[in-house]
């Protein structure tokens, strides 16, 4: 797969109805993960969507998940940018650069569900999301 830049949604707990309402409009394939599917087991946030991916047959793609407690919400602050794919040393110097002079929220490194993540604010202001595919 090449890398995959494209736009990451957050929702304040209505992240499904979100993503199912996209997808009724551009069609395509929808996957939704929960937060209980990767060990989040606390009853508030078990059903809520970790992350979902709606990919449509023009080529589209769109993310999305619930904003998970602890992080904040804002409304109109709720879009960030998505870097995606297994091109590892491709996607590490994308990180390099975005990162460089910006603020590191999650630094890049293994995450639970198997993958490299990364998450940081570049240094005028966009927040990004780098996540590179583990075979």
């Amino acid at each position: 797969m090449a890398s995959r830049l494209n736009p990451y949604i957050s929702f304040d707990g209505n992240a499904r109805q979100a993503m199912e309402l996209y997808h009724s409009v551009f069609g395509g394939t929808l996957t939704l993960n929960t937060f209980g599917e990767f060990g989040g087991a606390d009853a508030g946030i078990a059903d809520k969507i970790m992350h979902g991916m709606l990919e449509t047959d023009n080529g589209f793609t769109l993310m999305a998940s619930d904003t998970p407690p602890g992080m904040e919400y804002n409304p109109g602050n709720n879009i960030s940018v998505s870097l995606s794919g297994d091109a590892a040393a491709e996607l590490h110097g994308y990180w390099d650069k975005l990162s460089d002079g910006g603020t590191v929220s999650v630094p890049l490194e293994k995450q639970m569900w198997g993958d490299e993540f990364g998450a940081c604010v570049d240094r005028f202001g966009i927040y990004w999301m780098v996540n590179i595919t583990q075979p």
